[in-house]
């Protein structure tokens, strides 16, 4: 494969598979056994979170800097060696972005992106790819509002790939890949929409974070 292109992203994720780079921007594809989960219809906001969403101190925007998004969960961190995510795989994925399968969860503070993350969805599954934050809780906001939308939105697939400690403070757990599989074929048949002109009044009346799409 000489340029990863959107299709090539639709074709991966419809069956099971999808890319990262090397430290040398080579791209491989991936396909884990055991598969990790995040079960949407069993999720609460934990305790620790709701204090705060109740202060109200960040804004949490939908699609309005998916690149941005991209770069930062690119960039280099402490607690990691290199990045999966190069110049190949932001291309693609915003390319995917443009025809409105890829989608970014953003937050602000003062008017400035402080984290975020960014995935694909298809049909009723979403594939979570990578979030950041450059202020405490502000990935956790960005999640509890991804959600509070797959909820919404009647999602009833959230993959999250490989299971971490990261992950697994969200609630992820793993599962084989035939039940995986089975999972997806039954999510890609389902129509679900990520954004809705009406989420956003949806969110300003029940949640406590301002959702704007």
């Amino acid at each position: 494969m000489n340029v990863l292109t959107a299709d090539d992203l639709i074709y991966g994720y419809i069956n099971g598979i999808f890319p990262m780079a090397d430290a040398d921007n080579t791209l491989y594809w991936y396909s884990p056994d055991p598969r990790a989960i995040i079960p949407i219809d069993t999720y609460r906001t934990p305790k620790s979170l709701r204090p705060v969403l109740n202060k109200r101190l960040f804004d949490v925007r939908v699609n309005h800097n998916f690149e941005e998004v991209m770069r930062q969960c690119a960039a280099p961190r402490v607690y990691e060696e290199g990045t999966w995510i190069s110049e190949d795989i932001i291309k693609a994925y915003c390319e995917l972005h443009t025809v409105g399968l890829a989608h970014s969860v953003e937050v602000y503070l003062d008017s400035k992106l402080v984290g975020g993350l960014y995935g694909v969805a298809i049909g009723s599954a979403f594939f979570g790819e990578s979030m950041f934050y450059k202020v405490s809780n502000a990935s956790k906001v960005a999640f509890h509002s991804l959600m509070e939308i797959l909820k919404r939105q009647k999602y009833i697939l959230l993959d999250t790939q490989f299971i971490n400690d990261n992950v697994r403070r969200f609630g992820a757990i793993e599962i084989p890949k035939i039940e995986y599989m089975a999972r997806l074929r039954k999510a890609i048949a389902a129509k679900s929409r990520f954004t809705d002109p009406d989420l956003d009044h949806m969110f300003q009346r029940e949640v406590d974070s301002k959702i704007t799409i």
